[in-house]
């Protein structure tokens, strides 16, 4: 009888620790775990992964290859994100969330990447190559790298500018070569700014003023007039490049204080207030002339009404209002919602291009290097994106807050739960501290040779970024758990 009781007994104290073992980890643990698991990934990645404090994209598991917009060398690093500010801001907010200098010391590092990558013009391109860096030193010229032109496209200039500035004030402005740095980069976006508040693509030094005009349909046919071939120092909203200016100018005047960061901000409102379009379409354009027409860049980026485009803008216009509080800068989003709401598709996306005046929606076939305009979609090229989500029930809750108005009943997509994705980090990190991405075959940042591979393993510096910022804002969020 005592033994079988003993037998119980044991099976129960099995089963109870099995379950233990099993349960999730309580507040507490789950706090060591978050803090080991940003730990061991942050060495793997400087250690193993950064090339001369900086990154690219994408690597192969052993690290024998590397991609950014396209294959990198060894030498290569990466500006535009989620390249080197990318993984530097995550290495900040890191050290933020724990107060370890091993996440300030691998952001310094990424920090002064950039720095050696400054271009003569004042920015950056979307990539540094710092073996050029040594051999310009040898040369006896400084290391500074020349370049006719500096690149706003996909935030390059700006994502470098918002981290050095954000780690400039992390180092109390005390880092020299960090702090001239951005000051000087700060400097050269000011002088790229037209008379009229807009920005180009590139630059090579302070831009010719233009005419301050409103924004009107074409009078030529735009189909076959019109091309420029430098189209990149035109007015861009390609690419969000106005959004990235205004958020840089938005994180230096946090750090500085310097009103000519706010003032550019409000200019940048008053520029998508004119370059807002006429009815029937009071949208935006990807690209305008200085005569304010909507004009060709690439060959597969025709003069329209960009839905992707029009979306960036409006959520542009309603950080401008954030830092001015001006209610002027909130008067055109009614109506551009409500004509991207009557111009969604039947599957509740939006174009990239609308037609000038008729609205339909327009795409690009591809025949060897030839591209042709057509409105059916069903055979358009791979390398760019021709449809994206609607992000306007997200904008108009936010238009609806700042206007003081009553939220309107609109369909939420909640986020997954903070500790849902801290567990998922956790689990997901491997032992050698690497997180591991498998390819879903779709388009993606970059374009490498394998972005049609499903399946293709890889390690992504987005998801290390994302995944350092969750862990980071959870051991924030838990704080007082952890004293």
């Amino acid at each position: 009888m005592k033994l079988a009781s003993s037998i119980v007994l044991c099976l129960l104290f099995m089963i109870s620790h099995a379950a233990c073992q099993e349960a999730p980890a309580s507040g507490g643990d789950l706090r060591a775990q978050a803090a080991e698991t940003m730990r061991k990934a942050a060495i793997f990645y400087r250690t193993r992964v950064a090339s001369h404090g900086g990154y690219v994209y994408y690597y192969t598991p052993d690290l024998r290859q590397r991609w950014g917009e396209g294959r990198a060398r060894p030498d290569q690093i990466w500006v535009q994100p989620p390249g080197t500010p990318t993984v530097g801001m995550a290495y900040l907010r890191a050290y933020e969330a724990t107060g370890g200098t091993y996440y300030l010391d691998a952001a310094r590092e990424a920090a002064l990447a950039l720095v050696a990558g400054q271009l003569s013009s004042g920015g950056w391109s979307n990539q540094i190559d710092l073996s050029l860096r040594r051999l310009l030193e040898r040369l006896g010229r400084g290391g500074e790298i020349y370049s006719p032109m500096s690149s706003l496209d996909d935030g390059q200039t700006q994502s470098a500018i918002k981290f050095l500035a954000r780690i400039d004030r992390v180092l109390g402005f005390q880092h020299e070569k960090i702090h001239k740095s951005v000051l000087r980069a700060l400097e050269s976006l000011l002088a790229a700014q037209f008379p009229n508040g807009a920005f180009p693509q590139g630059y090579r030094g302070p831009v010719r003023p233009q005419p301050v005009l409103r924004a009107s349909y074409p009078e030529y046919d735009w189909r076959t007039e019109g091309r420029m071939k430098e189209y990149w120092f035109l007015y861009t909203l390609n690419d969000n490049v106005i959004g990235y200016v205004a958020d840089a100018f938005a994180e230096a005047y946090s750090v500085y204080g310097d009103e000519r960061y706010k003032t550019a901000i409000r200019r940048i409102g008053d520029f998508l207030i004119l370059a807002q379009m006429p009815e029937p379409q009071p949208a935006w354009a990807q690209q305008y002339s200085f005569e304010m027409k909507p004009v060709w860049a690439r060959r597969f980026e025709p003069p329209a009404i960009s839905g992707h485009e029009s979306q960036e803008v409006l959520k542009t216009l309603l950080l401008v209002y954030r830092v001015t509080g001006d209610r002027k800068y909130l008067e055109p989003i009614p109506r551009a919602v409500a004509y991207l709401r009557r111009s969604l598709l039947s599957d509740g996306r939006l174009a990239r291009f609308y037609e000038l005046r008729t609205n339909k929606p327009l795409f690009m076939t591809r025949s060897r290097r030839a591209y042709t305009l057509t409105y059916d979609d069903s055979n358009t090229p791979g390398h760019y994106g021709w449809k994206f989500e609607s992000r306007l029930d997200e904008i108009e809750r936010e238009y609806n807050e700042l206007a003081g108005l009553s939220l309107s009943a609109l369909s939420n997509v909640p986020e997954r739960p903070l500790e849902d994705r801290v567990r998922e980090a956790i689990a997901s990190l491997d032992d050698h501290g690497r997180w591991i991405s498998v390819h879903d075959g779709t388009r993606i940042v970059g374009q490498p040779g394998w972005q049609r591979q499903a399946g293709f393993r890889h390690i992504s510096s987005a998801v290390f970024s994302r995944n350092i910022e969750t862990l980071s804002e959870y051991l924030i969020a838990t704080a007082d758990q952890g004293r």
